[in-house]
Order: C-alpha cells, then structure tokens, then sequence
C-alpha cells in the first residue's frame, strides 16, 4: 500500500471528498428543480384548462345568439 500512485490517489480521493462535504450549496438540487417543474407544469394545465372552458362558453354564447349557426346557404 505504499505504492506511490495509491498514496496520491487516496490523498486525491480524500481531498475531494473534503471539497465535497464543505463546500457551500448552490443553486437548486435535482428534487427541487423537479418540484419547482411541476408546480409550473400544473398551473400551466390549469390555465389551459380554463381558458378552454372560457372559449367553450363563448362559443355556446354565440351558436345561441345566431340560431346555431348556419346552415351552409341553403333556403
């Protein structure tokens, strides 16, 4: 175990493990980017949801309004 390339690869391994445990946290982890997408994932659908129910509540307004449409021309 005095080979010198294990004793540089355990004091490399070892210093980036330090590095690894104390370093400062930045940005967003995995989990909170995957919470953060689905919490726009779902209002999106629900905007879509709603305006959907929207134009579908104007399009009955107007079909009532004209007589249920045309009737392609024909007398």
């Amino acid at each position: 175990m005095n080979h010198p390339w294990i004793v540089y690869l355990t004091a490399y391994l070892s210093v980036r493990i330090h590095r690894a445990r104390t370093a400062p946290t930045r940005g967003a982890s995995a989990v909170e980017w995957v919470i953060i997408t689905a919490i726009i994932a779902g209002v999106a659908l629900g905007l879509a949801t709603l305006i959907k129910t929207l134009v579908e509540q104007k399009q009955s307004e107007i079909q009532g309004n004209f007589g249920g449409g045309g009737g392609g021309g024909n007398p």
